[in-house]
């Protein structure tokens, strides 16, 4: 069985950096905004390129990468994964050619047939919506969160508000940074 890790950047209050940044939001594309830069506290995006099985985005994530992601150096090792994107609307004619092998699930049922597959993890960049219903579903097994020492008040929550049983996660990973950035990994425990 694979398993499926969502990756995040987030504030100390929950919410997640909006994939393109948001315009309704006053603080946009704050990750990069509110911290001096220290390479060290990205070493993990690098480390998940070599960790990565495959991708799996939201339709509005997807949108949003497969036109720049291609081109960037730092995201090469994505080029050759195979992707993942989980929309009702979307068509094959919708996916960029340029971004190599894409297959569109329909639903949370096609994604759970995708993780009893062989294969690497599953990563789940950005798609913030998606997490929380991949989180609600159990479907996650693995979060991979840099955390920014910076409050926002607004903006989309990692977590639903789903009303369920507690969920129980195991640190297995963790670092601060000069500039205030904690990682922290954390299992899902079930």
């Amino acid at each position: 069985m694979r398993t499926i890790v969502a990756t995040h950047f987030v504030s100390l209050d929950g919410k997640v950096d909006p994939t393109g940044g948001d315009p309704e939001l006053h603080d946009t594309a704050w990750t990069f905004k509110t911290v001096d830069m220290v390479p060290e506290a990205y070493e993990l995006k690098g480390r998940e390129q070599e960790e990565a099985g495959a991708l799996l985005l939201g339709r509005t994530s997807y949108q949003m990468f497969a036109p720049v992601w291609p081109d960037m150096a730092e995201f090469t090792r994505y080029n050759e994964l195979p992707k993942y994107v989980v929309s009702t609307t979307l068509t094959d004619a919708d996916l960029t050619d340029s971004w190599g092998e894409t297959t569109i699930l329909r639903s949370l049922d096609d994604v759970a047939r995708l993780k009893e597959t062989d294969g690497g993890e599953i990563q789940v960049h950005g798609s913030v919506s998606l997490t929380r219903a991949l989180a609600d579903a159990g479907l996650v097994d693995s979060y991979h969160l840099l955390v920014f020492p910076v409050l926002l008040g607004q903006g989309k929550p990692l977590f639903s508000d789903t009303d369920k049983p507690a969920q129980k996660f195991r640190l297995v990973e963790h670092e601060a940074y000069k500039n205030g950035i904690q990682k922290q990994i954390f299992d899902v425990v079930r």
